[in-house]
């Protein structure tokens, strides 16, 4: 919407006003006062003096098309009105920009307009002025921090909107380079916060106009396609309309009917998804009809499949299961005149107003239902979830990275086994289910059944199932679950336990370790943590750069601090306050030094988790000689005392080796690689299968030589075994059955 005035074509050159006077025409605040009738006059006098503020701060300013700056901020605010916002909506929308282009401070804002007109102004403000490593981190957290406003405001979004409108109405003036980041920016990222919120009418024109500055070529292809169809279609369309027409008359019912057509967009999406000719894409045009309440949508319906047959498995009920951003419809396909193929939709005036402006319908229609009912179910728990997902997602890109998963316009509708329902994104599964429902029901999910029939919690949810979540209280989650969650809000719930589970069992580690390496400097045990060795921490965590002991502790555990160095440390302040290690234990430990490794054993039981890693190019078991090492931030990795990388590792950074050992009783199986050389007989893998499961052996993997069949081939195995003793056994009965050649433990490369 461009708020410059254009002349008319017919007035003489000599009467035509300039161009300096038709800028400054759009310039005025004229050109937003007959938007704003519906505001007292008080407000629109505070609209007035955040113009007057503005206008000031953006003098001399242009716009791309030469125009002056402010006629940007006005064409925003004229969008804003026509949504019915209020006066500091309309005020920040003239003020979006004084923050980022003019050098205007919040505080400045707070003290001439207000603390909540600042807040908003702040919350569309991009963080420019913070260094950042890339473009994407910047944009990453400007987005967090817009989003963020937005839970706790809606306004700022809808401020956003209508800015981010104007800039691709007015995209033709920007330089052409620029078009294609910022249509796609607009496709992946405002157009679906439009849609989630409910503003369908911005949605679409969003999406047709980054279409259109996207797509120059198929834009202009499609858009004759359609104009041609339209003029084919013109007495189709009226026939429909009058025969509705006259069969409400006759059923005595009131109805409006406006006609629907299909955006380019959605279009050439339907055309690409499903690879569909122009000509087999049946619902480009559709009616409206809007009706006095909802019995008569219903009523309204029967009259409609009356007249024309309906299209079986096309009719959806809207209205009693309302979509995630509150759009209520009947939608119905008719096979109408000529066999074409029409869709219906029915709904109230209250409805229409909501499925085209969504959230910004508790502004436009002051409905008899009270606002915090109309704005709860208009998305408001979607941003409630915002502020959940930032809870414990403090990285930007990550934030982002959860949300964008949200956005997806498609829901499936399932119910809980006393019947309530809830809306999912398409693809959601049985966890995010769960998750949905509560986050300690989620973190103890150990299997679910749906429609009583128990399934993997992988499991795709579909419309109408009924699912039942059964928890465990020793299940937790598993990082598997990553690879397939849906919602942002089961992703980042996974992903924050699973960091703090690793935050606490590295701290244990590097407890450990810290403790080991200060045996090798002459020290029995860490130095307590209380008053009167305040001071003494203090000191080593000034050294190191830590703010907290714990943090010291995982830093170690993670391989970002070397314990050896800090035991070193440790030591010296020690001295200085007069103790002295223990020489009977310092001449033990080096006497008893692994060599090559700087200090003593750390006992491995399996128990260990996410601290501990066994080496994937060696896979250590019980009975094997084991060396660790600490990687830069991966924690402790263990590899076999002859394995090529563990030595090669150990040639380039002995400082960050340490010996390990197998406790007496581990806690649990470990897994190794075994190669099989079998005769290619009927059945071959089917009984080695048989006898590995026998000997107590669990497959976690299977893998055959990729090659022409030959009279004999390697079978690959990844086992669990309990330690080498195991093995062993699970070998000889390898080596005993049928078509067995050979059997042997895989053996780590040089």
């Amino acid at each position: 919407m461009s708020a410059v005035v254009k002349p008319q074509s017919g007035t003489p050159p000599a009467l035509r006003p300039s161009p300096a006077a038709l800028n400054a025409a759009a310039a005025s605040f004229a050109a937003l006062t007959d938007r704003l009738d519906y505001l007292g006059p008080e407000d629109i006098e505070q609209v007035r003096r955040a113009y007057r503020f503005a206008d000031e701060a953006h003098l001399g300013q242009l716009r791309n098309s030469g125009e002056p700056y402010i006629t940007h901020p006005i064409a925003v605010a004229a969008q804003c009105a026509e949504w019915k916002l209020d006066a500091q909506a309309l005020m920040a929308a003239l003020l979006h920009d004084a923050i980022e282009d003019c050098g205007v401070t919040k505080s400045e804002l707070i003290e001439r307009f207000g603390a909540p007109v600042a807040e908003l102004v702040d919350g569309l403000t991009k963080l420019d002025k913070l260094r950042f490593n890339t473009r994407e981190e910047n944009q990453a957290e400007s987005f967090r921090k817009m989003l963020l406003a937005m839970a706790r405001d809606v306004r700022v979004i809808l401020v956003k909107l209508a800015d981010r409108t104007h800039n691709m109405r007015t995209l033709d003036d920007a330089p052409r380079e620029k078009w294609a980041r910022i249509s796609r920016e607009t496709l992946e990222i405002y157009a679906p916060i439009a849609h989630r919120l409910g503003l369908n009418q911005t949605y679409r024109e969003l999406q047709d106009l980054s279409f259109r500055h996207l797509r120059p070529w198929r834009y202009a292809v499609l858009s004759k396609a359609v104009a041609k169809a339209r003029g084919r279609r013109r007495d189709l369309i009226q026939k429909v309309q009058q025969e509705v027409e006259t069969g409400f008359s006759a059923a005595g019912m009131s109805v409006r009917i406006a006609g629907r057509e299909k955006t380019l967009y959605s279009i050439y999406r339907k055309m690409d998804e499903k690879h569909l000719s122009f000509a087999q894409v049946t619902d480009i045009y559709g009616f409206r009809l809007i009706v006095p309440s909802v019995i008569a949508c219903y009523t309204g319906l029967g009259i409609l499949h009356q007249m024309y047959k309906p299209l079986p498995g096309k009719f959806k009920d809207h209205i009693a299961i309302a979509k995630l951003n509150g759009y209520q419809s009947l939608h119905t396909t008719l096979v109408g005149p000529s066999g074409v193929n029409v869709e219906f939709q029915l709904r109230t005036e209250a409805m229409h107003v909501v499925a085209e402006s969504g959230v910004a319908a508790h502004w436009l229609y002051k409905a008899a239902e009270p606002a915090a009912a109309t704005s709860e179910r208009l998305g408001a728990k979607w941003l409630q979830s915002l502020l959940d997902i930032q809870d414990e997602t403090r990285d930007a890109a990550e934030f982002w990275d959860h949300v964008k998963v949200d956005l997806f316009p498609d829901a499936v509708y399932v119910f809980t086994p006393k019947s309530q329902i809830m809306a999912l994104p398409r693809g959601a599964t049985v966890v995010d289910f769960a998750y949905a429902i509560h986050s300690n029901i989620g973190d103890h999910t150990s299997a679910a059944r749906i429609n009583g029939d128990q399934v993997p919690l992988r499991t795709e949810l579909k419309n109408g199932d009924v699912v039942e979540i059964i928890t465990a209280p020793v299940s937790t989650p598993n990082p598997a679950w990553l690879g397939f969650v849906r919602t942002g809000r089961a992703r980042s719930k996974i992903r924050h336990y699973l960091k703090t589970l690793a935050h606490a069992e590295s701290e244990g580690l590097g407890e450990k370790l810290l403790a080991q390496a200060l045996r090798a400097e002459g020290l029995g045990k860490l130095p307590d943590d209380d008053a009167e060795h305040q001071a003494l921490w203090e000191k080593l965590l000034r050294f190191t750069g830590n703010r907290t002991r714990s943090e010291l502790l995982t830093d170690i555990g993670l391989g970002k601090r070397i314990a050896s160095i800090v035991a070193k440390r440790l030591m010296a302040l020690l001295a200085e306050r007069g103790e002295k290690p223990d020489a009977l234990m310092l001449s033990r430990e080096r006497f008893t030094a692994h060599e090559g490794v700087s200090q003593g054993a750390v006992t491995l039981d399996g128990s260990e988790n996410s601290s501990v890693r066994f080496a994937l190019c060696c896979r250590p078991i019980p009975g094997d000689a084991i060396v660790g090492y600490l990687g830069h931030g991966e924690g402790l990795v263990v590899h076999t005392d002859e394995c090529g990388v563990g030595q090669r590792l150990r040639y380039k950074d002995s400082e960050r080796f340490f010996a390990v050992e197998w406790a007496d009783d581990p806690v649990r199986t470990f897994e190794t690689g075994v190669v099989i050389t079998v005769r290619n007989d009927k059945g071959v893998l089917a009984r080695v299968a048989a006898t590995l499961a026998d000997a107590e052996a669990d497959i976690t993997h299977v893998e055959m030589a990729d090659e022409t069949p030959q009279d004999s081939t390697d079978l690959r195995f990844v086992i669990a075994v309990r330690d080498r003793t195991h093995l062993d056994a699970v070998l000889r009965a390898a080596r005993r059955t049928s078509s067995v050649l050979a059997a042997a433990r895989t053996v780590p490369a040089p």
